[in-house]
């Protein structure tokens, strides 16, 4: 893919840099072509190559049979009615979660904003079994709520169970997507309706809500391709119902069958990349201007007991169904088994904190060390050549590629990975590609497993560092380059500083991302390098749950320690030197 470089040629564009230098042959900036050379060999090595071995994968004898079932077999057939299914419902439910939580966090007067904001955030740091494990022992045929307190004997599992899991995993995204949209609304507009004589429902019918519509599909899209592409939850509560993921992990751990495997990844692969592309074009096309500058005022806050009554115990209660389930995580790894032997132990986090468990928390936290400043920088890099530096359509080109690390389920990319790495890539007599992760694999497949860490983190860098990027005026790196600095120095000394804050979260959603995945690295780990979330798959199906909420607290609490460490030394970096005595020296 050949990208071209976007000079600056305008009024105040920076003088060419000297000759000797060697910066700039006829017009093109060779350092920065270099940058994006490097960077989208990197990006097709880690996203692209993986695909292309599932498409070759899914086209060969089995893959070709398993495609034929789905059009002709009706058992196939139905676990693609399942899947979509699955995603409308939590898509859904989500985002109308999500609006909810949203619109009483801006809109409602009451105290505890703080903590109800911070218990919305909770799934987004915690491992994806948390919710499941924590539901089937509170509402499961056993259930402590369930069975315990209404002697029911409910079967939580299926379509009906995964949605809730799902919704309550995933509604954060939709959260925090409207949450930055109506503190950005413009009060005024309020104000005006309220000047025309509408009542507060009508305004929030006619005026807010079509302003949100962007807000709504967006949402609605990307919990759509996250319920599709999940593998965790439906192993652990979807029971009989079957969908894509899950069919194509049994096909590659059950059956041995990577061509099946393969086949059932590409079908799960051609609605995330379609919903990805619809929502890239909305956002595109789909513009509600609302501020022309900083809003003006305040939002006027519901106050009336008729409004503000319903709509703050809906969110107290979502706050509590929150609680309850990570409180049922923490105590259920301090008891024997919680709801049937209650007696407190601590059997659960010395199985834990011994053997192979030791091992997968030391693993686990090494390489998610290791990938998030990779996937942060990496971010942080794709963004600044997509804002300043690529022409419009080169930059459109880099940021979609930068993007389908998370636009591909991870279910898919783990396949693309086991077909792509586990041998080495061998053209006529060379081998242009060792093996990555297989059992005799480099670094006992901790590479491959870093490899798909970056991958799949360094997108919500890329989207923050854009966003970040859009608000700095282009003419403080032009002062830089007008100085005689090269590109790659503008960007180490000027643009990162000014982009600190989007640095710091894209490196927080890559350590917490690293730290809980599984969709991707189930099929690439190895008996060499052990991995928490793994593990506790293995805990969960093994029905020991007390070890699974053990491995699931520890998780949240090393994922909230180092995210607070992030935070205090980017903080820390980004303070300016303090002068003593006579000045600084």
């Amino acid at each position: 893919m050949a990208l071209t470089v976007l000079e600056n040629t305008g009024p105040g564009a920076p003088a060419a840099a000297p000759a000797g230098r060697g910066r700039r042959r006829h017009g093109v900036e060779w350092p920065t072509v270099a940058v994006v050379a490097a960077v989208v060999a990197v990006l097709a090595l880690l996203v692209l190559y993986p695909l292309a071995r599932v498409l070759v994968a899914a086209f060969g004898p089995s893959g070709k049979a398993v495609l034929t079932d789905i059009v002709s077999s009706s058992v196939d057939r139905g676990i693609v009615v399942n899947t979509l299914v699955l995603g409308v419902v939590v898509g859904l439910a989500g985002t109308i979660l999500g609006f909810l939580m949203a619109f009483v966090q801006v809109r409602v007067a009451f105290r505890g904003k703080r903590i109800v904001h911070l218990l919305c955030l909770l799934p987004v740091v915690s491992p994806p079994f948390a919710v499941a494990t924590a539901i089937i022992t509170l509402l499961g045929r056993r259930g402590v709520i369930t069975h315990g307190l209404f002697g029911l004997n409910t079967n939580i599992y299926g379509l009906p169970g995964l949605s809730l899991v799902l919704a309550l995993s995933f509604f954060p995204v939709a959260y925090m997507n409207f949450l930055g949209m109506l503190k950005a609304l413009d009060p005024v507009l309020d104000e005006a309706s309220a000047n025309l004589g509408a009542t507060g429902w009508q305004t929030f019918r006619k005026v807010t809500l079509p302003m949100l519509a962007p807000g709504f599909a967006a949402s609605f899209l990307l919990l759509f391709v996250e319920a599709i592409a999940d593998l965790a939850n439906p192993l652990v509560i979807g029971g009989d119902y079957t969908v894509l993921a899950s069919r194509a992990f049994i096909a590659i751990t059950g059956e041995y069958d990577v061509g099946a495997g393969a086949a059932f990844s590409l079908v799960l692969l051609l609605p995330a990349i379609l919903v990805f592309l619809v929502q890239r074009y909305w956002v595109s096309r789909k513009s509600v201007v609302s501020v022309t500058g900083k809003p003006a005022g305040s939002p006027r806050l519901i106050t009336s007991a008729a409004g503000r009554i319903p709509l703050v115990g809906f969110a107290v209660l979502v706050g509590l169904v929150v609680t309850t389930i990570y409180a049922t995580v923490i105590l259920g790894g301090l008891v024997k088994i919680l709801g049937i032997d209650n007696r407190f132990t601590l059997d659960n986090y010395r199985y834990v904190l011994s053997g192979i468990g030791n091992e997968a928390i030391k693993d686990t936290t090494i390489l998610a060390l290791i990938a998030t400043p990779i996937a942060g920088l990496m971010g942080m890099l794709v963004a600044w050549l997509v804002v300043r530096k690529l022409r419009p359509w080169a930059a459109s080109a880099l940021d979609f590629l930068g993007m389908l690390g998370l636009a591909v389920p991870g279910t898919v990319l783990g396949i693309g990975y086991a077909v792509a790495f586990n041998t080495p890539l061998i053209v006529g007599n060379r081998m242009f590609l060792p093996a990555l992760g297989g059992g005799a694999a480099m670094f006992g497949g901790a590479l491959a497993l870093v490899m798909v860490y970056v991958i799949r983190s360094m997108p919500s860098g890329q989207r923050s560092g854009i966003a970040a990027l859009q608000q700095i005026d282009p003419s403080i790196d032009e002062a830089a380059a007008s100085l005689g600095a090269s590109s790659t120095t503008v960007f180490r000394t000027v643009t990162l500083p000014l982009i600190r804050p989007a640095l710091l979260s894209g490196l927080i959603y890559a350590f917490a991302r690293s730290m809980t995945t599984l969709s991707p690295i189930i099929f690439i780990t190895t008996p060499q390098t052990q991995i928490m979330t793994k593990q506790i798959l293995s805990e969960v199906d093994a029905g020991r749950f007390g070890n699974a909420f053990a491995f699931c607290t520890l998780l949240l609490v090393i994922v909230l320690a180092v995210m607070g460490l992030l935070t205090l030394l980017v903080h820390h970096e980004g303070r300016p030197a303090r002068q003593t005595g006579g000045g600084a020296r």
